[in-house]
């Protein structure tokens, strides 16, 4: 495993808890409906977060690929939990998930 494989399946992992944990904290706001989208974007970028760090960790052959997907999905949670501002779960998301994009995009590259 080379060393950015490893340092982008860290940011993959840490993304892929962001998310979860916001995903959490989402469901857990007083008007959770304005939260609809974050929740739903949070689930989808968790789950390639945690498949692209699986297709790093196995070498697959198109890891390159399902890290370009990645970085765009990643981009797009992060852009949806930077707008909501009063949630300090949010914009610790948004953060990971900037960083893991940029990440991934390096990677795919």
């Amino acid at each position: 495993m080379t060393m950015s494989y490893e340092e982008c399946i860290r940011a993959c992992l840490e993304c892929m808890e962001a998310c979860n944990g916001c995903y959490d904290a989402c469901l857990k706001e007083e008007d959770v409906k304005m939260m609809a989208e974050c929740i739903r974007y949070n689930r989808d970028c968790a789950d390639i977060c945690a498949f692209a760090a699986k297709a790093m960790q196995s070498d697959s052959p198109v890891a390159k690929q399902i890290c370009r997907l990645c970085a765009e999905i990643c981009e797009a949670c992060g852009k949806i939990c930077e707008q909501h501002s009063h949630a300090e779960h949010c914009k610790k998301c948004a953060e990971s998930c900037f960083k893991c994009a940029e990440i991934c995009r390096k990677m795919a590259s």
